[in-house]
Parts: structure tokens; sequence; C-alpha cells
């Protein structure tokens, strides 16, 4: 199929199902008619009209386990709505070039995938680095052109960088590999493009939950073969909607709020001559809780109990969703955040206690919402973001009533996507 084509049938409604498969939202079936049409045309501005194909990785949300991977805990994470797609044509000329947005990347040359220090940060990083991976590892890679485009919210905690790195490997799967490239496998090398390439050391949640699709539990007790089991649920017949709500709090200067969180738990551990708190076994930490706050401080020890009941949680929230337990899954939600808000303490900043963007959020969805909902901060705190488990007959007037404190366009009203990084067309 060439651009113009998708253009047409796109336009003319012959893929809406394919589309509400995809985005779960069928008042969003216009909104991705226009982009899709748009990114056609702008794939043709650039590269002529071509025999193409089309991707979509999803951004993803964390639904459980705060601040828990790193100390080797669980999490339970999940793909949403909001994805990239790509629109590419295969060359033969060993270069891949991709425009994403607004944004010229450089090319690519296939021969040359060796890491560049001069890179690290950029998108080129994350591109030769997943194509460089492949390569290593004995898969096919050649050149495309590529137009690109991204509604995952940059700054919300939804993580554009690991849809870009998943879109890419499916492109390099489907367009060398037969789409043999298992979704696990194309995690993986996400992460190792981002650790090793980019120069960012981050674990595996954003990268899994991007490439697997729907929820992901992860294991992270053994951080070299994390436990990884996909949540099959079919979310839609819970009839609620996930809403993260932007509360325009400033992550500037948080730094050292967010490196003390593992400062300390590591503090803890090493009490018991352990690098990770999951290495303890929490009876025996509660039983030493008076010979460990001399040495950590309260705080800590708060910081510690946190995470291990938190870890233990994400356990009973991916039972309750297997179970059918909608109502017991957004308790569990809602106790993480208290948890988060009371022992983990990364609500607000001690530096900054004025302003309180997150409390204030939370305080007033459970005012309106009270137990019909389950909801906690989302991601690192601080500021930022919080999650919010919606009935569906009630979120348009929680959505009118939040903006009314934290401004039109904050609450972004997303649905759970049941599929990952993919070959759409």
């Amino acid at each position: 199929m060439k651009a113009s084509e998708l253009k047409e049938r796109i336009s003319s409604g012959k893929y809406d199902d394919r589309l509400l498969d995809i985005y779960a939202d069928r008042e969003l079936i216009g909104r991705q008619q226009d982009r899709y049409a748009e990114a056609s045309d702008k794939f043709i501005e650039l590269y002529g009209d071509r025999e193409i194909e089309v991707y979509s990785a999803p951004g993803r949300s964390e639904v459980g386990g705060n601040h828990t991977d790193h100390q080797h805990g669980q999490v339970l994470a999940a793909a949403v709505n909001l994805d990239v797609i790509a629109i590419v044509s295969k060359t033969d000329d060993g270069i891949i070039k991709v425009v994403s947005d607004s944004f010229d990347i450089a090319p690519i040359d296939v021969k040359d995938l060796a890491k560049k220090d001069k890179e690290e940060g950029s998108s080129e990083a994350l591109i030769r680095g997943v194509a460089g991976k492949l390569k290593d590892d004995g898969y096919n890679v050649g050149g495309f052109v590529a137009y690109m485009t991204s509604d995952v919210l940059v700054g919300a905690g939804l993580s554009s960088s690991a849809a870009f790195e998943v879109a890419i490997g499916n492109v390099l799967s489907g367009l060398y590999n037969d789409m043999k490239l298992t979704d696990v496998y194309i995690a993986k090398v996400s992460q190792y493009a981002e650790n090793v390439y980019f120069g960012k050391p981050c674990g595996l949640m954003d990268q899994m939950a991007s490439s697997v699709g729907s929820l992901v539990n992860i294991d992270f007790y053994d951080v070299n073969e994390p436990v990884i089991n996909p949540v099959r649920v079919d979310f839609e017949k819970f009839g609620h909607s996930l809403c993260i709500v932007d509360t325009k709090g400033d992550h500037a200067d948080l730094t050292d709020d967010y490196a003390a969180i593992p400062i300390e738990m590591k503090k803890v551990a090493g009490f018991f001559g352990k690098e990770y708190l999951k290495e303890i076994p929490f009876d025996e930490f509660l039983d030493k809780i008076p010979q460990i706050r001399p040495v950590s401080g309260d705080r800590a020890v708060l910081r510690a109990i946190h995470f291990f009941e938190d870890d233990m949680r994400v356990t009973d929230e991916v039972n309750a969703l297997k179970n059918g337990d909608f109502e017991e899954f957004k308790k569990l939600i809602t106790e993480s955040g208290n948890s988060s808000y009371k022992y983990l303490q990364n609500v607000y900043s001690i530096k900054d206690y004025d302003n309180q963007n997150i409390s204030l959020a939370l305080v007033l969805t459970e005012r309106y919402l009270g137990s019909r909902a389950g909801y906690r901060v989302h991601g690192g705190g601080f500021a930022g973001t919080i999650q919010v488990f919606v009935p569906n007959d009630l979120v348009s007037g929680y959505k009118k009533e939040i903006e009314k404190y934290f401004g039109e366009g904050s609450c972004h009203v997303l649905k759970i996507r049941k599929y990952g990084g993919m070959k759409v067309i």
C-alpha cells in the first residue's frame, strides 16, 4: 500500500474497527483518523508516495509498586492508548532516516552501529542502540525511511522514550525479521539501547509495558533475569478509565529528593549486610527496627516499610484483577497511595512545603469520588501527576471538577490498551 492509499482508506473509515481495537475508545476514532491521515501527508512530503507499512508502540502507566523496582521488588505496569506511530518504507541503501514530529533525526548507517559517545542523550543513540543490539544478536537490520509522530505526554510519567525505542524495534522486526522478534526481547533490546547508548540507567518496566501491552507484572528479584508475567484481563469490562492529572508541579531541583529514596532504603538494607531491601525478610526487618533507627533514621525506616508492603501489594493487585474484583483492585491502589504519602513521603518536597500540588489533587479527588475510585501519586512523585481509576459514568464530571483547580486539559482520560508494540497495517 502507498502512503496516499493509507490516507484514503483511513479517512473513508475502512480501518475504523482496527483503530477501535487498538485505541479502545470509540470517541477517539475521528482524532486517530485525522492523525494517521496527517502522518501520511507528512511522509509523502518528506519521502514521496512510496509503499509503506505502519507500526505503533504505546506509552505506559505505572499502576502498582511505587519506588519498588530499584530495590528489586515487583511492579505492575500498563500500556495506555497514547502511542508513537511510525509510517515507514524499506530502502536498500542501509541508511535509517527518521523524522519524529518536527525533529529531523540524523541518519544512521547500519554498517556503523558502534556506540558514539557524542550521541549520548539523543534520539540517534536510541536508534543506533536498538539496531546495534539486534545486529550483535544475529538478527537482520537494514535501511528505511520513517515519519514518526507521538501523542504520548512528555513529562507525565508515561515514558515517551520507551515507546520510541519499542517502535524502532518493531519496525526492524517487521521489515527485516518477518515480525519474529518477541515482545519481551524487543523490550530488553530497548532497555539496552537506553542504558548503553543513550546513557540513562533505567530499569526494564517502561520498555516491558510498552512492548508487551495490556498489564504486565514484573519481579526484579533477579535484575538480570526479571520474571515477567503478562496479566491478561479485559479492562473494558470493568467500566473504568484511567485519568492522569497533571498538577503542574515544578520538577526543578528535585534530584536530591528522588535520589534520597533509594539511598535511604539501601541504608536500611546495609544494616543487614545486604544491598537491596528485597533480600531481607519483612519479619526480620520489623524485629530489628529499634536497632535500625539510630543507624538509618526514622524516615528511612518508614520508607522501608512502604517498600515491603507495596511490594506485597502488587501481588494482591494482580490477584484482584485476575479474579475480576475491580473494587478490591481500586482499594489496593488507594492503599498504595496512602502508603506513598505517609511512609514513602514522595508526595511533596520538604524543601518546598508551600507547594503541594499532588497533595491537593489527591484530597480533591477523594472528596469528589470517594471510594468509587482508586487513586495515588503517579511515578517518582514530589511533583507532576496523579493517577485515578474512575468509573466511566463519573469521568466527565471528575474531569470538569479537577480542571477547575489545575487548568483546562490537565486531566487526561486514557484507556488500558491491550496491544503493545505492533504492526498496525
